[in-house]
């Protein structure tokens, strides 16, 4: 990282200087959004704002639009954009977002980024959102999945290929035979890589046309991605 780009967003201690504004982090499963959010949360003090936990949060509480999304889910339906934006926008009121925030899993179509966009520009104070796409290739993104592993005793995870435990498929502390998830096998992955694509291609070509999108590297030590990741903020908010 430069000295410029650090000076734009890293204060002397080791805070943020300038908002960082509405930050959406793009990538392929298994490329370490959730990962890096946290990294970014610590280092800038701004919440991940995930439509999955709205999701969650309204229908555990019986909201009005928990609701409305329970009779949707249990109709077999997907939640229209009209009810998830609606929740977004309601969670964008709260006054930890004023610096700024994660977008995780939302926007997730071109429609979601359009009403994103209005929803942010009605308000001059607000910066638009930015985005930044973790890259990882597809056969390391298919090591990462397929060859994850967990204890079902300890929750410790591993990778049989990447970071594999001392005894092969047993946990390091316990002894205990590693599991697999169901889903973490090529077919699904395949599946889960092509509604990625299919979906996200039109959200990536809406920021890059506006010149408010950037790729980094995810192919290294989560420290690096994270640093790079902030020097992406830097550049696209400069």
């Amino acid at each position: 990282m430069t000295a410029a780009a650090t000076d734009a967003h890293v204060g002397s201690k080791g805070t943020q200087k300038v908002a960082p504004g509405p930050i959406l982090l793009l990538g392929a499963p298994g490329v370490g959004k959730g990962t890096q959010a946290k990294e970014l949360m610590a280092k800038w003090g701004i919440p991940q704002i995930s439509t999955g936990d709205l999701l969650r949060y309204h229908r555990d509480h019986a909201t009005p639009l928990g609701q409305q999304a329970k009779e949707t889910m249990a109709a077999g339906k997907l939640v229209p954009d009209e009810l998830v934006t609606r929740m977004v926008a309601e969670r964008l009121k709260q006054p930890d977002t004023a610096a700024g925030y994660i977008l995780d899993g939302f926007p997730r179509t071109l429609n979601q980024a359009e009403w994103l966009d209005r929803h942010l520009a009605a308000d001059a104070k607000t910066l638009p959102v930015i985005a930044v796409s973790i890259q990882v290739g597809y056969t390391q993104l298919l090591r990462r999945i397929t060859g994850r592993r967990s204890c079902p005793v300890c929750g410790t995870i591993y990778n049989i290929c990447l970071q594999p435990p001392r005894v092969d498929e047993k946990c390091d502390l316990d002894g205990t035979p590693l599991v697999r998830r169901s889903d973490d096998t090529e077919e699904v992955f395949q599946e889960r890589m092509r509604a990625y694509e299919t979906q996200t291609a039109p959200v990536v070509e809406h920021y890059r046309a506006r010149g408010r999108f950037e790729e980094v590297n995810g192919d290294q030590p989560v420290e690096k991605v994270a640093v790079d990741v902030m020097t992406a903020v830097a550049r696209l908010r400069g």
